[in-house]
């Protein structure tokens, strides 16, 4: 593969962080943006959690709502592990692009 053509798959296929912080402030809180960033574990926990969070904040009829503390402070805190997240995924998209 010549050096044009696997800098323009690196290109393709890099993740954006400006398309990170999108994704976390509107979907922050299923995980979606650990989705895009190549953390599908952690994304699935996050769902699931605020999956759970809402399932019982609804059946006690908000008397556990606090429980969105959790799944709320760990959106807040991602909010700083992003570029840091971004940049390891990118990272191993150009390792396993440019050492074919």
């Amino acid at each position: 593969m010549t050096m044009d053509r696997t800098s323009a798959q690196y290109d393709i296929e890099k993740k954006s962080l400006i398309a990170a912080y999108v994704l976390w402030f509107f979907l922050g809180y299923v995980g979606a943006h650990r989705f895009y960033l190549g953390r599908p574990l952690s994304g699935f926990i996050m769902l699931a959690l605020s999956g759970v969070t809402l399932l019982l904040t609804l059946v006690t009829f908000g008397v556990l709502s606090f429980l969105w503390f959790i799944p709320g402070l760990w959106w807040l805190i991602d909010a700083l592990l992003i570029p840091g997240m971004a940049a390891g995924t990118n990272s191993r998209i150009a390792d396993r692009i440019f050492r074919r």
